[in-house]
């Protein structure tokens, strides 16, 4: 895909290069002028009625509009060192631009991409944790990024050192999808011992940063790569995480984005799992223990991209429950009617119809009809 165009990409980076103006404000004036075009020639006065501008961004954006000429040569530099990296710009207001994302507080006007978008990408699950995990870290997130990327889903996560990287691997291995968010510019390699895994994940998914080319992985460009992770993703697992680790910070964003959040229960006593079991104490995460358990949990909203064939995780079932799941199939039927058919009492039906409910197997509705979910 082309990403967007030249002058697009050069109206939005100069007015993200303006101290003060982000992508909130940027929205706020597109709201009141509806084109960027409109905001560069608006007047001051009117520029500083607009919510969160004022007259002191308003005085600004006007003085700033004199070094056009000069911002618009840089930025054509710019653009001609992406298409050199095989890399393109894609706006808030393109096609391709994820629509979960679309929908956080803050999401960015650009993102610099590499590799392509599929259908497949449009619902990912993010995994994240620690950069130095246990062996049993290791093995979860390898187990759960590998056995959802089978069932089609991209996974998400932000190429570290650690939980990140196997997440990674782990999906490329089983020829599926994945992700990678930089906290620097895209042609920055970091961290450099990734350079093979940065270098495979355009061929099965997408690099993608809201930092301009060169930009260097520092400290602070970390929490907003954190919630681009979370942002284009229906849910988050953390497998370990340090207390204050910054898979915990994507975790707090995925609540306040109002996405699903995971956690694998860590050993007791061990420091890097001392922030995920603390998540799952205090109700911030719901404990997964398989990749099942996910994908039950987001079934509706995982449908389009995995269909209906979402295992349930496995249960045991006695005689008389498999004689009532065998007879209502894929149809609602009535507690009468089920009994019929089983040859069961009413009474012995409602027994293990509830059992059934309670295991997540039979669903009750209106009328005493019942349902397999």
């Amino acid at each position: 895909m082309p990403g967007t165009t030249f002058q697009d990409f050069a109206q939005l980076r100069f007015l993200l290069s303006i101290d003060g103006i982000g992508p909130v404000k940027i929205r706020n004036l597109l709201s009141s002028f509806h084109s960027i075009d409109n905001i560069l020639e608006a007047d001051p006065s009117a520029l500083s009625d607009v919510e969160g501008i004022g007259i002191f961004l308003s005085k600004k954006l006007s003085e700033a509009k004199k070094t056009l000429p000069a911002s618009f040569s840089k930025f054509e530099k710019e653009f001609s060192a992406l298409q050199a990296h095989d890399v393109r710009a894609v706006s808030f207001f393109d096609k391709e631009y994820p629509d979960l994302l679309k929908k956080i507080y803050d999401p960015p006007m650009i993102l610099y991409v590499k590799g392509e978008f599929t259908v497949k990408d449009d619902f990912p699950i993010a995994i994240v944790g620690t950069r130095q995990p246990t062996t049993y870290g290791k093995i979860q997130a390898d187990k759960f990024s590998s056995e959802l990327a089978s069932q089609g889903i991209t996974i998400a996560s932000g190429l570290a050192r650690g939980i990140d990287s196997v997440a990674h691997e782990a999906a490329l291995k089983t020829n599926g999808r994945t992700i990678a968010v930089l906290g620097c510019g895209i042609n920055v390699i970091y961290p450099p011992e990734n350079k093979k895994l940065y270098d495979k994940i355009p061929n099965s998914g997408l690099l993608i940063s809201e930092f301009p080319l060169g930009t260097k992985p520092d400290a602070q460009n970390f929490p907003s790569r954190n919630r681009i992770i979370s942002g284009l993703s229906l849910g988050c697992i953390v497998v370990e995480s340090g207390v204050l680790g910054g898979a915990l910070q994507t975790a707090e964003f995925a609540l306040d984005q109002g996405r699903e959040v995971f956690a694998i229960p860590g050993n007791l006593g061990v420091k890097q799992a001392e922030g995920s079991n603390t998540l799952i104490q205090q109700g911030g995460a719901k404990l997964v223990r398989n990749p099942e358990d996910i994908l039950v949990e987001l079934e509706l909203k995982l449908k389009p991209v995995i269909g209906k064939s979402i295992p349930k995780p496995h249960v045991d079932i006695n005689l008389f429950e498999q004689k009532i799941l065998t007879v209502l199939e894929d149809k609602e039927m009535q507690i009468d009617n089920i009994a019929t058919q089983t040859g069961l009492s009413t009474s012995d039906c409602l027994v293990n119809l509830l059992t059934l409910e309670f295991k997540g197997l039979v669903k009750q509705l209106p009328g005493k009809m019942f349902v397999l979910i």
